[in-house]
Order: structure tokens, then C-alpha cells, then sequence
């Protein structure tokens, strides 16, 4: 859907287009319906809020469009159909939804304004089913128990290694329901994931500064790994890129496969290494900062 420059790595010319295939366009209406949603609950909470406090929840408008221009330059054209013949396209697809619009989404927190763009007439039904109705109790349980740090940080990276298993990811290069279905579930386990380190009201974190720190190496350790694995492997992984007669670029399929590792190894690396460095500063500065005269009366002091 974006301009990109001729064969680069065999990426050809291309502008926006709206695909025949309605499976093609379901993210482009999924991040129309997100914008619709989100202006439309700009207006209710600039009713509430009043427009200076809006003004200075600025920022988030402008890291929620961040996030949604990643998803389309992810999942549009013409990085989409180039997944499906090389593999570091592919793996740039997911760097983009699991590093870039993950975050993105966290530090914008629009749970709450989404919430509001919708009609009040259906806002009320749906909590009330999704708090109270018997069906949504196995969705209540999944939302309480991904609240838990640890068990978020194993749904991530658990959900990146199952969908790089050789059978799995085949089968999401023939099937395009399962391909939607892996980009879904990167996109929710990592939002709930870096909604452990990433304050994104109303949700809460649980973490200390320090663990903060060790969920994010844990983090970046597990796709090191992967990536390793990867770039080292000595046949390639996937039949689906290694029985193509032909590539974009006229890359092998071994080599194809190192440099998505690569793309995974150090641009996925770079958002967690980032929050590393804020949350050491952050440590640093707390712990350099003289005790509150609350803290010292209750100490004795």
C-alpha cells in the first residue's frame, strides 16, 4: 500500500491498492474501523476531560497513528505478497507488529477512547456480557490470568517460537486464514506483554523497575536465540521458501533465511533496548532521589 523504490531486494514499484481478495483488505478495514473508533472517542472525552487536558495527551494521538501506519505498512501492499516468497520480508512483517506497533499501542493507551467511539447502545450490552454472562467466563479467566507478568511473558515469546515451528509456519504460507490468525496473536500477547513494562492507562503495572529490566532482556534473549538458531542452521527451515523455483533478487534460500534472522537479531533488539536504558536511568534516578518526609516519620526518622 506504500511507494516503494524498484527492486530493492526484489521489491517491485507499487502505490496503495485495495485487493479483490476480501481477506486481503481485512487489515486496512481493521485500522479504518480502529481510527473511526478512536476519533469518535476523542469527541466523548474532550466533552469529559475538557481540550487542555486533551492537549496534553497529545503524544498518544500521535502513537496510535504511529502504530496503525506500521500496520499497514506491514500487513499492506507490497510487503505482504513479498512475505510470501522471501522469508526476511516475512520476518520483517513481524519485527514491525511484535516491536513496532505493539509498543506503539501500549504508550498511546486508547483502551479506554476505543471504548467510548463506540454507540452507547451497544457499549452497555457488550459489558455487561462480557463481565457477567456465563459464556465470557473462559474470556474473563484468559484476561485475568494474562494480567499475571510471568504468564504474559511465556504467552509472547511462547506464541513467537510455536508459529516459527517448520510445520506451522508452512502452513501459514498456504493458508491465509492461519497467516491472519499468527499476525492477530503477535499483535495481542505482545501488547500484553509490553502493557508489563509500559505504564498504559488504565491498565496497571505490577513490575518493579528492576523486573521491568528482566522481562525485557528475557525478552530480547528469546529472539536472540531464535535468530540464532536461524542464521546458523546449515539447510533452510521452511519448504515453503525452499521449493520456490525462483526469488525476488535472485537470493538462495539459505541466504534468504540469514538475513531474516539478521532483521530479527539486531532491529527487533533496538525498541527493548531502548526501555532497558529508560528503566535503568529511571532506577538510577529513584534511587539517588532523597526519601520523602512521609517515608522517614514512618521510619522513625
Amino acid at each position: 500500500m506504500l511507494a516503494a523504490s524498484p527492486e530493492l531486494w526484489g521489491l517491485p514499484s507499487a502505490a496503495i491498492v485495495v485487493s479483490s481478495n476480501p481477506i486481503d483488505n481485512l487489515p486496512l478495514a481493521a485500522v479504518l474501523i480502529a481510527a473511526l473508533l478512536y476519533w469518535r472517542g476523542g469527541r466523548v472525552q474532550r466533552r469529559l476531560l475538557g481540550a487542555a487536558r486533551m492537549r496534553s495527551m497529545r503524544h498518544r494521538d500521535w502513537a496510535f497513528a504511529g502504530a496503525l501506519a506500521l500496520v499497514v505498512v506491514a500487513l499492506g501492499q507490497p510487503l505482504d505478497d513479498l512475505a510470501a516468497q522471501l522469508f526476511w520480508a516475512h520476518m520483517l512483517e513481524h519485527v514491525l507488529l511484535l516491536v513496532g506497533v505493539a509498543p506503539l499501542l501500549v504508550l498511546a493507551a486508547p483502551w479506554m477512547r476505543l471504548w467510548r467511539g463506540l454507540p452507547l447502545a451497544l457499549r452497555r450490552p457488550l459489558a455487561r456480557g462480557v463481565l457477567h454472562a456465563r459464556v465470557a467466563a473462559p474470556l474473563r479467566a484468559v484476561g485475568c490470568a494474562l494480567a499475571v507478568p510471568l504468564v504474559a511473558w511465556i504467552a509472547m515469546n511462547g506464541d513467537l517460537i510455536a508459529w516459527h515451528i517448520p510445520a506451522l509456519y508452512d502452513l501459514t504460507l498456504r493458508n491465509e486464514a492461519v497467516h491472519d490468525l499468527e499476525h492477530l496473536t503477535f499483535v495481542v500477547f505482545s501488547v500484553v506483554a509490553w502493557a508489563q513494562v509500559i505504564e498504559s492507562p488504565p491498565l496497571r503495572v505490577r513490575l518493579t523497575v528492576p523486573w521491568r529490566i528482566a522481562f525485557a532482556l528475557g525478552s530480547m534473549v528469546v529472539g536472540w536465540a531464535l535468530a540464532v538458531a536461524l542464521a546458523y542452521a546449515s539447510a533452510p527451515w521452511y519448504s515453503g521458501y525452499a521449493d520456490l523455483a525462483h526469488r525476488p533478487g535472485g537470493l538462495s534460500a539459505l541466504t534468504d533465511q540469514r538475513l531474516g534472522a539478521g532483521i530479527m537479531w539486531v532491529p527487533a533488539s533496538l525498541p527493548w533496548t531502548v526501555l532497558i536504558f529508560v528503566l535503568v536511568y529511571r532506577w538510577i534516578a529513584d534511587s539517588d532521589r532523597p526519601p520523602s518526609s512521609h517515608a522517614v516519620q514512618r521510619s522513625g526518622g
